[in-house]
């Protein structure tokens, strides 16, 4: 029988390391409910407050960790994604120097965004809400800050981390030691001023193991897709990998000569930027269900 286990907003930290003490031990099958700080910790108030103003030894503040039983080193982490709650009000900001324009930014901005029911409102105008998970990772021997993402997750920045979707994480240490925050209420892929509509909030999970399907990279599965996310230093970088991953991938679950599968990634998958702003940039790769299951995907992609 599943019980429910409760990660309060105040046990949070800065870096995916495997040293850290669990805030709360979970069961697979176990509902986890983390309360989450937003990405500045709170140290935004107003519109007053403007980027120079935050320390950035406090961003992107990750709750947990929560140790989940049996996660041993070569497993999938399993995270299915029940609900996302966010505030009622978040913030947007940039400055000189940030996202991918910032040699154009003049000053630095905050401006305050209202979510209302399923919307939210920016400088008058009105669009739809979007509530997602910016941070989501595990453990990493790189000991990564919770801004960065990698082959551990962290700072993925990816739209179809939203409810309803079941994301796969490779444990690299006993109990995966999980941590989530970075909620935004909406934000377009690419982030390309170096913040989304940040917020803090709360999210339900469902946490389970998939024995020795430790993937290479993490994967999300959504509607009827997966996508492989990478994060590389470089747009080209990740783009290579990316749609190297995707061929090789295609080649071992289909049986296809490399050239064939080659090929066929170019019929069948589609390539998307998560973010340009973080220290790594991140891409994804959709591979259709039809082609490829999720089992076998991740038995293609299992590290070594």
């Amino acid at each position: 029988m599943s019980r429910l286990v409760f990660v309060e907003r105040s046990h949070v930290f800065y870096a995916f390391d495997p040293y850290l003490k669990p805030a709360a031990i979970a069961k697979p099958g176990d509902l986890v409910f983390f309360e989450t700080q937003d990405c500045f910790g709170g140290q935004i108030k107003s519109e007053e407050d403007t980027i120079e103003k935050v320390d950035f030894s406090r961003v992107n503040p990750a709750t947990g960790p929560l140790y989940v039983e049996g996660a041993e080193p070569g497993d999938a982490l399993v995270v299915d994604v029940l609900s996302i709650e966010v505030s009622e009000k978040g913030f947007v900001v940039t400055a000189p120097g940030a996202g991918v324009l910032g040699d154009k930014v003049k000053k630095s901005k905050t401006r305050v965004c209202r979510v209302i029911g399923d919307y939210v409102e920016y400088a008058g105008l009105k669009m739809p809400a979007w509530r997602m998970i910016g941070v989501i990772g595990v453990a990493s021997g790189e000991k990564s800050p919770t801004g960065t993402p990698g082959r551990h997750g962290g700072n993925l920045d990816t739209k179809f981390i939203t409810t309803g979707v079941r994301v796969y994480l490779p444990v690299f240490y006993e109990g995966g030691l999980l941590g989530i925050g970075d909620l935004h209420a909406v934000m377009g892929h690419g982030e390309v001023c170096v913040a989304a509509c940040e917020v803090s909030g709360s999210v339900l999970v469902r946490v389970n193991v998939l024995k020795n399907t430790g993937p290479a990279w993490p994967i999300v599965e959504y509607g009827d897709s997966l996508y492989i996310l990478v994060s590389k230093e470089t747009i080209s970088d990740y783009i290579l990998e990316a749609a190297d991953i995707a061929v090789s991938t295609l080649s071992k679950v289909l049986g296809l000569e490399w050239i064939d599968s080659y090929m066929l990634t170019s019929l069948a998958v589609d390539v998307g930027i998560s973010q340009l702003v973080n220290t790594r940039k991140t891409v994804w790769v959709k591979i259709p269900k039809y082609l490829a299951p999720v089992e076998k995907v991740l038995t293609a992609l299992a590290t070594p």
